[in-house]
């Protein structure tokens, strides 16, 4: 071969191997933002129930959800979410890999929030999670299980203790970083809760933090509204889709409102 087919026959196959790896390199880049690029109506929604709950209390939200288009999944907790919150995690995990979808959205009402938080402070759930609400969750424990714990330990034990302030498995989750990397987290509160005590327990540090009264001062949303009323439904809704803004305000009320009544 003469020389010249010699650099030729060479230039065609350094061609070939560039053009190999950048084939290569832009589909690992799609495997990797793929399930970013997915369109919100692929991504299911896990719906996470309260203590001492049930499925059905999410009805009102989860109706709102596909009247938008979205898959919903609501999970059901072991012992209605009464027990080990850990176990309840390992139920919200297995009810991901179920739904056979790459990425998920959550909503964690309540104690329901805390199940979340376990899930997302192992590395999988925080792969898989792309954006998680939490409503009137008890993020550094509340006064009424509290009280309860320390009137009788024998009648608050399981998720009772666990969700008391100063509880071992809070402090675990809650020591650094309270919202480790991965999905987008806002927590939605009311200043009129009486069940999850001090309200602003629910404040969670590098989460979008939104008290329902800062958007609408005249909401009288209390802890069990916050998966029935409207402006409830409308910031959980425009949070899960992306398009609620970076500090929704009295500005937003009436639309956020209508939203949330939309389809009901």
């Amino acid at each position: 071969m003469s020389p010249r087919r010699r650099a030729l026959m060479v230039a065609v196959v350094a061609a070939a191997l560039i053009l190999a790896a950048v084939v290569a390199l832009v589909a690992g880049l799609s495997r990797r933002a793929g399930p970013e690029l997915a369109r919100t109506g692929e991504v299911p929604v896990l719906l996470v129930h309260g203590y001492n709950g049930t499925p059905a209390s999410m009805d009102a939200l989860a109706a709102r959800l596909r009247a938008a288009g979205r898959r919903v999944v609501a999970v059901s907790l072991p012992d209605q979410g009464t027990g080990d919150l850990r176990a309840s995690a390992r139920a919200l995990a297995d009810a991901a890999d179920r739904t056979g979808a790459a990425r998920v959205d959550l909503v964690g009402f309540s104690a329901g929030g805390i199940v979340a938080r376990l899930w997302l402070a192992e590395p999988a759930g925080a792969l898989r999670a792309r954006r998680v609400v939490l409503l009137g969750a008890p993020n550094h424990g509340t006064e009424l299980a509290g009280a309860a714990a320390g009137l009788d330990p024998g009648l608050c034990d399981g998720a009772c203790a666990q969700l008391a302030p100063g509880s071992a498995l809070l402090a675990e989750l809650n020591r650094g970083d309270e919202t480790p990397g991965g999905p987008r987290v806002f927590s939605i509160w009311t200043a009129l809760d009486r069940t999850v005590t001090p309200p602003a327990t629910a404040v969670l540090e590098g989460a979008a933090n939104i008290r329902v009264q800062d958007v609408c001062a005249s909401s009288q949303v209390d802890h069990g509204g916050l998966v029935t009323d409207p402006l409830a439904l409308g910031l959980t809704l425009g949070a899960l889709e992306g398009t609620l803004p970076e500090a929704p305000g009295a500005g937003d009320c009436a639309r956020l409102q209508a939203t949330g009544a939309r389809g009901r």
